[in-house]
């Protein structure tokens, strides 16, 4: 497992990939921090495609603009999660949408089942979970701790309305 750090303005993130696509996308200390993780192997990222791919688009989230580079996702999890996982791919940047939103678009009747996917995510920000909020919009829960979902919400936010 190719791994290495990405330097952000909310802390130190770590990628992971397995040399097709990214594995992995972790902020230092966040819950679930590594799942499933052996055998690191650190390298530059520019020693890595997928890494590489990781690291421009994360740069260019976090200088203001919404990334246009496609990144190679490879998550693992159970059917259920990676269903979540790609329901939260089609939220749009700048968007957000509720935990039963989220459930009701997967035909699922349980908005907390679909919490505990989306807590699971194992590639943060690239598969964005950020954007899931509770039913009347607040935030709740994030591994990477409210404080980042919040900044990463208005950073998306502020540059939408900038662009229009």
């Amino acid at each position: 497992m190719d791994c290495c750090i990405f330097y952000s303005p909310i802390g130190e993130i770590l990628l992971a990939s397995d040399g097709e696509g990214i594995t992995g996308l972790w902020f230092t200390g966040q819950k679930y921090d590594r799942t499933g993780l052996t055998d690191i192997v650190w390298v530059r990222p520019e020693d890595s495609a997928p890494l590489r791919q990781a690291k421009s688009w994360l740069e260019e989230y976090f200088s203001g603009n919404e990334p246009k580079i496609r990144v190679k996702l490879k998550p693992k999890g159970t059917k259920f999660q990676k269903s979540v996982w790609d329901e939260l791919l089609t939220i749009p940047y700048g968007g957000t949408r509720s935990y039963g939103e989220i459930a009701a678009a997967l035909d699922c009747k349980s908005p907390r089942a679909v919490g505990a996917a989306v807590g699971r995510n194992p590639i943060s920000l690239l598969i964005p979970c950020h954007r899931a909020v509770g039913g009347n919009g607040s935030l709740t829960g994030y591994a990477g701790g409210l404080e980042r979902k919040k900044f990463l919400l208005e950073l998306e936010k502020s540059n939408c309305l900038i662009d229009k």
